[in-house]
C-alpha cells in the first residue's frame, strides 16, 4: 500500500496547482442557512473550468509524471468529471490522453472530453466493463493510468479543497462532503483533521450506492444500478480511501433521489448556481437531517456542475410540482360549446396560468353529454391550488388535483 496521505503532501499539491486550478470562492448562504437551521458556507467547485473538483487530483498526478511517462501519454477511465479533468490538463501540458468511458456516459460529458483533445473510447454497458478495457489499453499502449480516486497524488490534490475552505471561512466547524470512491472526502478529511482536530466531518451517499455507509455503520444495504448523483455512483471506496474514511470521517448519511432533486432546485433558485446530482447531496443531507446540524457552521462542497440540460429541465419541472407551483387539475364539465372557454376564463380570474389542456371523452367514466378536462396550470403554491379548487367547486364544477 502507498504511503498514507499527509498534510504536507496536500500542501505540496496546493503549490503545484496554484495558478493552474481556480481557487474557488467559499461563501455564506443566509437563505439556505435559514432553511436548514444552521450557518451554511458553499464551496463553488462547480466554477472550475471543467465544472468539477476533479481537476485538482488529475493535475497533481499529471504534474508529477516523468518526461518518459508524459511522452507516452495517460489514460483514465471515467463516466464524466474525472475524464474532463484529465483531458483538459493533459491537453494544456501537451500530453496525449486516452479516456475510456462506458457507452451510457452522458453526451455532454463525452462531448466536453473530446473537446479537450482526448481520444475517447466508448466501451461496455457498465463502468466495470469500461474499467477492464481501460486497464487492457493502458498495458498495451504503455500509458500511465490516472485513477479517479485510489491514488495518493489524486487524493492529495482533492484535499486542497479543505485547505482553501478553512482559510476562507475559518469558523467552519463541520464539513459535509459527497462520497463516491472517496478521493474527495479522503483528502479533505486528512487536511481538515490535521488543521482543526475538533472539526466534524460527515460524508453523504446516495441510498442507491451506500458502500461507505455500509462500511461505517456495519450495514448491508444493496448497491443498485443508477442514481441521479451519477458522479458518486461507485460500488465501493478504494483501497487507499476506505481507511481514510474509517479513520477521519465521523459519520456517513444517506439521501434519496427526491432529496437530491430538491437540493438541485434549491441551489438553482436561491444561489442561482447549477449543480449535478453529486454536487447537491451535501445540501440534500442538510435539509433531510436538519436536527443533526442545528446551530452548526457547515461547509458544503458543490463538487460538480455537469448536468444534462434535459435532465435539469425535468428536475425543475418536478420541483415545481412538489412545491405546488405546477399542478394538474381534473374537471368534469358539460360537453357544450363555450364550456371550455368558461373554465379558462375562471382560471384566469383566479390567477392560474394555463400551460396545457387535454380533453378526455373516450378514456373517462363520465356520461356522454359531459367531458373530462385535464388542465396543467402554473400557480403560486399549495395554498393557491386550494383556493382555485374551492372557487371551481363553488362555481359548480367537480374539480380535483391529480398531480
Amino acid at each position: 500500500m502507498e504511503t498514507p496521505i499527509t498534510l504536507d503532501e496536500i500542501r505540496a499539491a496546493a503549490r503545484r496547482l496554484h495558478g493552474h486550478v481556480l481557487e474557488t470562492p467559499c461563501l455564506p448562504s443566509r437563505t439556505l442557512g435559514e432553511l436548514a437551521g444552521c450557518e451554511v458556507f458553499l464551496k463553488f467547485e462547480n466554477l472550475q473550468f471543467t465544472a468539477s473538483f476533479k481537476e485538482r487530483g488529475a493535475l497533481n498526478k499529471i504534474s508529477q509524471l516523468s518526461d518518459d511517462e508524459r511522452a507516452r501519454g495517460v489514460l483514465a477511465v471515467s463516466a464524466g468529471n474525472h475524464a474532463q479533468g484529465v483531458a483538459y490538463h493533459a491537453q494544456r501540458l501537451g500530453i496525449p490522453a486516452t479516456i475510456v468511458m462506458p457507452r451510457f456516459a452522458t453526451p455532454v460529458k463525452v462531448a466536453n472530453t473530446r473537446r479537450f483533445g482526448a481520444e475517447v473510447v466508448l466501451h461496455g454497458d457498465t463502468f466495470d466493463d469500461a474499467r477492464a478495457h481501460g486497464l487492457l489499453l493502458a498495458r498495451e499502449r504503455q500509458l500511465t493510468l490516472i485513477h479517479p480516486f485510489d491514488d495518493a497524488a489524486v487524493i492529495a490534490g482533492q484535499g486542497t479543497v479543505a485547505l482553501e475552505m478553512l482559510a476562507q471561512q475559518p469558523q467552519i466547524d463541520t464539513l459535509v462532503v459527497a462520497i463516491g470512491g472517496g478521493g474527495l472526502i479522503g483528502g479533505m478529511a486528512t487536511a481538515a483533521r490535521a488543521l482543526k482536530p475538533g472539526l466534524e466531518i460527515v460524508g453523504v451517499q446516495s441510498e442507491r450506492f451506500p458502500a461507505a455507509w455500509n462500511a461505517k455503520h456495519g450495514g448491508h444495504r444493496e448497491v443498485q444500478h443508477a442514481t441521479i448523483a451519477d458522479g458518486i455512483g461507485v460500488k465501493a471506496p478504494g483501497v487507499l480511501t476506505l481507511p481514510l474514511i474509517e479513520q477521519h470521517v465521523d459519520d456517513v448519511l444517506l439521501v434519496d433521489e427526491d432529496d437530491i432533486e430538491q437540493a438541485i432546485v434549491l441551489l438553482l433558485e436561491i444561489e442561482k448556481t447549477v449543480v449535478e446530482g453529486a454536487g447537491a447531496v451535501g445540501l440534500a443531507a442538510l435539509m433531510k437531517h436538519r436536527g443533526r446540524f442545528e446551530g452548526r457552521k457547515v461547509g458544503l462542497v458543490l463538487c460538480g456542475g455537469n448536468i444534462e440540460p434535459l435532465v435539469l429541465a425535468e428536475i425543475i419541472e418536478r420541483g415545481m410540482v412538489r412545491a405546488g407551483r405546477l399542478a394538474r387539475l381534473r374537471l368534469d364539465i358539460r360537453d357544450v360549446p363555450g364550456a371550455l372557454a368558461d373554465v379558462c376564463l375562471l382560471l384566469g380570474k383566479l390567477g392560474a396560468n394555463i400551460d396545457e389542456v387535454q380533453h378526455q371523452r373516450a378514456f373517462s367514466s363520465v356520461s356522454v353529454e359531459r367531458v373530462q378536462i385535464e388542465v396543467v396550470v402554473h400557480t403560486r403554491g399549495v395554498e393557491h391550488i386550494a383556493e382555485i379548487l374551492a372557487a371551481m367547486t363553488a362555481a359548480g364544477y367537480r374539480a380535483e388535483r391529480i398531480g
